[in-house]
């Protein structure tokens, strides 16, 4: 019996037929060989409606080969019982709490199954946000506080509920869903080609380049488009310019909650620098335009390299200087040192992604273990911390920004030597039928996952977005416990989580 289809290529497509349909008991064991090793974790795990049954898919990434193993199994129509697999693989907690929360599926023996996002068309219209079932724990001693979601900071809404004993935290609740658009709907309600493309580079504002690219990756998967080498490399380096531009940014923000101004005003002029050189290439400063499918509207030319060169060895150098001085102030390590740390073992048991998962000394970062574009040809070097904490978060942001630039100029040097064959995008695409897509994409936070399935006239009837942020907002959640209520900004910031990600 064949348990799984193994694909080598992140950015591929197979014929939907050719996923096995297991028996739950075989899909569980087989879960249970991957997971059981330290370097497979879950992309994404979710139903759709096929015919009269629930199809459910799981696609699990081996970094140690990468390879992608897709498996699934079904419902038939009328049955809504499973047991939870989340007691034995905790990861997959918040996609089975997705599926049930849609679907109207019982996963027995699930240990938090509550609402993750209230979407229009959920199961059950009694579940809504003012009586989501939060976590109590009754005593004299202790007291509850809420914050948001409405913020005192131009932040997104999202609740969090702390149980304190005095003003340690002994347990955070966090609970997001409060602007759900629909977007995974709006892939198949649009048709056209430019508006999932800008319905694409919207699904986050700080992560546009990366969303558009994992949806470029997709489509082109489905229309058998193999980018040519010069295109490949202008992706990678406006993917490393947004990494850029947020790490330096979000170093601002950290500066800011701990009180030091320098490094604050320095950080956020740097960033200022970073993507008004992706506005100088594009027109706009976060990306938007700049990634589209086939082709580009905008080719690296030599004056926008000159441009990028210039501007990453001055600003480069510049953010090595205040981050030393950032790292090294011991008002500033005093608040980050030993803050919010979360161990190894617990970032593998919820299957952390990105950011979240190097600081904890985790090898995870699609560019190497599963690599797309011109990163098969030159990967980066991985940049890993050990400690789990807001100091190691931090210092990972310092590091990847060397590493990047190091990379933007690899890139250019090898994009001055291609061919230059990219011609005009194409938006008139005719995508494959009955096929099953997945493309993943390493954001700044993490892996991106777009996932499609086509019918027998190659119309999209399924499209399912993952962000980093769907694995890594209980890394958060981790991170206080046993701290103070006043490190939770420090926290909180030191991931940088999106909300917008979460809450399609």
């Amino acid at each position: 019996m064949k348990f799984f289809l193994e694909t080598d290529n992140n950015s591929n497509s197979v014929n939907l037929s050719d996923i096995p349909v297991l028996n739950y008991v075989y899909f569980s064991n087989m879960l249970i060989s991957f997971f059981k090793e330290p370097d497979s974790h879950c992309l994404s795990y979710y139903a759709f409606k096929k015919n009269n049954n629930l199809k459910f898919i799981c696609a699990v990434a081996k970094d140690s080969n990468e390879k992608i193993y897709l498996s699934s199994h079904e419902l038939k129509a009328g049955e809504t019982a499973l047991k939870s697999l989340t007691p034995i693989f905790p990861q997959l907690h918040i996609f089975e709490r997705e599926i049930s929360e849609k679907f109207g599926i019982v996963f027995e023996d699930h240990p938090w199954n509550k609402p993750v996002r209230y979407p229009y068309d959920r199961s059950d219209k009694d579940k809504v946000m003012n009586n989501y079932p939060f976590f109590q724990i009754e005593s004299e001693e202790l007291h509850e506080v809420g914050v948001g979601p409405i913020h005192a900071g131009v932040i997104e809404p999202g609740h969090f509920r702390f149980i304190c004993n005095g003003e340690k935290v002994l347990h955070l609740e966090i609970h997001l869903g409060y602007q759900h658009r629909g977007v995974e709907n709006l892939f198949l309600k649009h048709d056209n080609g430019i508006k999932r493309c800008i319905l694409a580079e919207s699904i986050a504002g700080d992560t546009a380049v990366g969303n558009s690219l994992a949806h470029c990756q997709l489509i082109e998967s489905l229309t058998d488009f193999e980018a040519p080498e010069d295109l490949q490399i202008e992706r990678c380096i406006a993917l490393e310019l947004e990494r850029i531009a947020v790490h330096i940014g979000d170093t601002a923000a950290l500066c800011t909650d701990v009180g030091y101004q320098l490094g604050q005003v320095v950080c956020e002029a740097l960033r200022t620098t970073i993507i008004n050189t992706t506005q100088f290439w594009c027109g706009n400063r976060f990306g938007k335009g700049l990634i589209r499918p086939l082709g580009t509207n905008y080719p690296l030319n030599a004056a926008v390299v000159d441009e990028i060169v210039k501007i990453l060895t001055d600003s480069g150098e510049r953010y090595y200087d205040i981050a030393e001085r950032i790292y090294s102030l011991p008002s500033v390590l005093g608040r980050f040192d030993d803050i919010g740390t979360v161990t190894t073992e617990q970032a593998l048991s919820i299957g952390a992604v990105g950011m979240a998962a190097r600081t904890c000394n985790i090898h995870r970062d699609t560019r190497i273990n599963h690599p797309f574009q011109y990163f098969r040809k030159r990967k980066p070097q991985i940049v890993t911390q050990e400690k789990g904490d807001a100091l190691a978060r931090g210092m990972l942001r310092y590091l990847e920004v060397k590493e990047s630039v190091k990379l933007i100029f690899d890139l250019i040097d090898q994009w001055k030597i291609s061919e230059k064959s990219t011609s005009k995008p194409d938006y008139n695409y005719k995508l494959k039928p009955n096929q099953f897509a997945v493309s993943v994409v390493e954001g700044w936070r993490g892996e991106l996952c777009h996932f499609a399935v086509t019918d027998e006239k190659g119309n999209i009837t399924h499209y399912k977005v993952n962000d980093p942020s769907m694995h890594n907002w209980f890394a958060l959640a981790l991170a206080v416990r046993n701290q103070e209520i006043s490190d939770f900004p420090i926290c909180n910031k030191s991931f940088n989580l999106s909300y917008c990600g979460y809450d399609l």
